[in-house]
């Protein structure tokens, strides 16, 4: 009843998926966010009522990929070995491109997407007072396996 998904046991209940067997390698993975606003926020990015809306989700990303096992539940809490968010203010709003590593047993792309989700969120978070129309998406870049 799985139906070939590993998070699916045979009886169709969910499960964690045993990677213990599998070897420790080198693992990478790059996500990237866009949040769009309107020209007239993106020019006041550096003056906001709630602070530095760029160095504020460069940590929080950086800190949400640190705890995506406790997010997500059937996530692999995992040794990163880096994590880098950045972000650059673009004629749409704010693009944000995550990063995260490790060398372990499975990979590390939810960490990425974790990081980009939750730097995206910060901005919109800090200019939702002056901005009540932004949006954002996140997609998964890069998935690497040395």
């Amino acid at each position: 009843m799985g139906d070939g998904l590993s998070h699916v046991d045979e009886a169709g209940a969910v499960r964690m998926v045993d990677v213990g067997g599998k070897p420790a390698v080198r693992r990478r993975a790059v996500a990237r966010a866009v949040v769009r606003m309107a020209p007239a926020t993106v020019a006041q990015l550096d003056n906001l009522p709630k602070g530095d809306a760029l160095t504020t989700a460069q940590i929080a990303g950086i800190m949400a990929a640190k705890r995506t096992a406790d997010l997500i539940p059937l996530c692999h809490p995992l040794p990163l070995t880096h994590v880098g968010v950045e972000l650059e203010v673009v004629a749409e709003g704010v693009a944000i491109v995550a990063s995260a590593e490790t060398i372990a047993g499975t990979g590390v792309e939810m960490e990425a997407l974790t990081a980009a989700a939750v730097a995206a969120l910060t901005v919109y978070d800090m200019a939702k007072a002056v901005d009540k129309q932004m949006s954002f998406d996140v997609v998964l870049v890069e998935k690497e396996k040395a």
